[in-house]
């Protein structure tokens, strides 16, 4: 939509034809734009459309501004016409008429009636509240149309923009949602029964009233462009819709870790009483070892070796049950909470089968270093040092008694070392048949 010359001086007959070939030019376009906005999708709808808020209260003046636009154009329209008729008149034009066509090209000479702008509820040029008529320049009418153009196009351009991005996508969310309810119901994820059950259906609630408000209200749902002048600038606020698309994206997740227990909660469940079976023959093992340390070892403090745990056995049943009554999105959380409480029971086992074999692993090793020490020497032909023979009988017979005193056959053993250790580095003199005897080669 166009913009004519300011006024000026009377205009000559060239001046005029000129003037009369932009305002045609500026008539078709005018007309062009305002049946496109007749004919746009987004004011037909606004017209059929149920309207609450903001859309209703802009829809309003909206509607008034496009009635007002055409008759704005139909006074254009008849202005020109009316220049073009004294054209006509003769091939060229008189002083009087070059003056008429200069007041009606130039000057206020178009007249609107005032009843159509005081019932309009859209503004006016100069309030209008009251006339019975206006008169408007071709200039100025052509401000106001394109005023009033622009204001309209960027109320329907918005509400259709909204109207073509979300109510679709929220359908899309809607039927996901739909297959995501079907899918948690088969697995026992319903409403009251587990949070995520709960959360389908708060976004259910909530993208049923988002539809009816951007269907009612679409310009609640827009966001202008700052600092535009074109109209529609802008575009649509899916804050509200992405919000659900992501909390629709967490009850999927944990739906389908609820399908993954489904799948393998037999596997997991035999594990289970895998760890706890081991646990138990651990600590099995860690009482009957208890026993013998007391029974083998003096004078060492064993610590008690608990029972089986009858609550993580009692748990297991449970889950056991969880899972033959296909509740599995109970048995989820259950089976995660029990994997780890076996492992930590068979890791406790362990610990303490090793506290309490801790004295007869000492045993082990005492006797370990003292038959070591007694193959060295005899490699060096000292077993049947008197001394040696000695020492090591004595530390044989406390480590091999029951119930032996660890800390006095220790000092057996190492009464047994310090003396081998003497003799292996005494210098030794080889004798006449081979053997050493005195000083001569150092052994160590």
């Amino acid at each position: 939509m166009g913009v004519t010359d300011p006024a000026g001086p009377v205009m000559d007959r060239d001046e005029v034809d000129r003037a009369l070939a932009r305002l045609g030019a500026e008539h078709e376009a005018i007309e062009t734009s305002l049946l496109a906005l007749q004919d746009h999708a987004g004011r037909r709808l606004l017209e059929g459309a149920d309207l609450t808020g903001v859309t209703k209260e802009r829809w309003t003046s909206a509607e008034a501004a496009i009635t007002l636009l055409w008759t704005y154009f139909d006074a254009y329209a008849d202005a020109l016409r009316s220049a073009r008729e004294i054209r006509a008149r003769r091939r060229w034009s008189s002083r009087e008429d070059l003056v008429e066509l200069t007041e009606l090209l130039r000057g206020d000479s178009v007249t609107v009636a005032g009843s159509a702008t005081a019932t309009a509820n859209a503004p006016t040029l100069h309030g209008g509240s009251g006339k019975l008529s206006e008169r408007f320049s071709l200039v100025t009418l052509v401000d106001r149309m394109n005023e009033l153009y622009a204001g309209s196009l960027d109320m329907v351009v918005a509400a259709d923009a909204v109207w073509s991005a979300l109510p679709a996508r929220i359908d899309l969310l809607s039927a996901e949602l739909q297959r995501t309810r079907k899918l948690a119901h088969s697995v026992g994820v319903r409403p009251g029964e587990h949070p995520a059950g709960d959360d389908l259906e708060r976004i259910t609630r909530t993208l049923t009233s988002l539809r009816e408000q951007v269907i009612s209200d679409p310009l609640a749902f827009w966001v202008p462009t700052q600092g535009s002048s074109a109209p529609g600038g802008g575009r649509p606020d899916t804050t509200v819709y992405d919000r659900q698309a992501r909390a629709l994206e967490d009850v999927r997740r944990e739906i389908d870790a609820v399908l993954t227990v489904r799948q393998d909660a037999e596997a997991r469940l035999v594990k289970l009483r895998d760890v706890l079976s081991r646990a138990d023959r651990t600590l099995a093992e860690a009482r009957t070892a208890r026993g013998e340390v007391l029974a083998k070892i003096a004078a060492t403090e064993v610590p008690v070796v608990s029972g089986p745990p009858t609550a993580l056995q009692e748990q297991l049943a449970t889950a056991a049950e969880y899972r033959r009554h296909a509740q599995w999105h109970r048995l989820s959380p259950l089976l995660e909470s029990l994997e780890q409480k076996a492992e930590d029971e068979l890791l406790r086992a362990r610990e303490s089968l090793t506290a309490v074999t801790a004295p007869l692993a000492v045993r082990a090793e005492l006797r370990g270093r003292l038959d070591a020490y007694k193959a060295k020497v005899s490699r060096h032909g000292l077993a049947e040092d008197s001394l040696l023979v000695e020492r090591y009988d004595a530390a044989r017979r406390m480590l091999w008694s029951a119930p032996c005193d660890l800390r006095v056959a220790e000092q057996a053993v190492l009464r047994y070392q310090h003396a081998a250790a003497e003799l292996l580095r005494a210098p030794r003199v080889p004798k006449q048949d081979g053997s050493e005897e005195g000083r001569g080669e150092t052994y160590s």
